[in-house]
């Protein structure tokens, strides 16, 4: 059921926004990666599901294999994220990069960046000066936006008692140097506040990674334990089979 609530709310993203901004950022588009996670969940818990009820072996394997590639698959890429950071860092920085030039373009993925801006108080990739990738906040003359050389709002310093948020809080940032712009917005990049994050939540990371670990496990080692068990009670039944036609037997 969470399967299909998952597929339903990604199609109906989809179909919301307009096809050309489909196509600019379909790799960074939230409502695809809902389809697609809803899609592969919701045929591997059919096949775990149907094949535990009917007792079907076929299955009951489909379901413990793909769980088991799921699994290394997860392992795999949290070791090679660990040993090659180097490179999962430029992964990173490309993936932001990518978003800040559709910022404009989708509506989901500009609810996503502003929120991990406010919530890492960061601005931009490496700084604030990479919005300047983005069309409307580029910062060349020859930009007619009138958000040239600005920032999202989602990069300005806000007081607490701030009843109503100033959206143009950032124009004209990124003609500012660092200590001046800082006094306005936040000028460290977003790239180095999650590392950051990261390595200071290690325990918090690891116990979520556990967490998502422990069910596929179990969920294998118990397909694992009913298959073997209607293979026995297979061989049991052919069994009695034989005997009952063989009287000699």
């Amino acid at each position: 059921m969470i399967s299909v609530v998952l597929v339903a709310v990604g199609v109906y993203a989809r179909l919301l926004k307009h096809a050309e901004a489909a196509v600019a950022c379909l790799a960074v588009d939230p409502a695809i990666l809902l389809v697609v996670v809803g899609v592969l969940t919701f045929l591997l818990t059919f096949c775990g599901c149907v094949g535990s009820l009917r007792e079907n072996i076929c299955l009951l394997q489909t379901f413990s294999v793909c769980l088991t590639i799921v699994f290394l698959l997860q392992l795999a890429a949290g070791v090679l994220g660990f040993v090659f950071s180097d490179k999962a860092r430029g992964k990173v920085s490309e993936i932001i990069n990518g978003a800040i030039v559709h910022y404009r373009d989708d509506l989901d993925l500009q609810n996503l960046i502003d929120f991990g801006q406010k919530e890492f108080s960061c601005c931009g990739g490496v700084s604030y000066k990479d919005w300047s990738r983005n069309m409307y906040f580029n910062c060349t003359a020859a930009n007619p936006s009138r958000e040239r050389c600005s920032v999202p709002f989602s990069c300005c310093l806000h007081d607490a008692g701030q009843a109503v948020i100033n959206t143009m809080c950032g124009h004209g940032m990124q003609a500012r140097g660092y200590l001046e712009a800082s006094a306005f917005i936040h000028t460290h990049g977003c790239i180095d506040k999650l590392v950051n994050w990261s390595h200071s939540n290690l325990f918090l990371l690891g116990g979520i990674a556990l967490g998502l670990a422990l069910p596929q496990l179990v969920g294998i080692v118990l397909a694992q334990l009913l298959i073997n068990q209607i293979r026995d009670q297979i061989k049991l039944q052919l069994y009695n089979q034989q005997h009952r036609a063989d009287p000699w037997y």
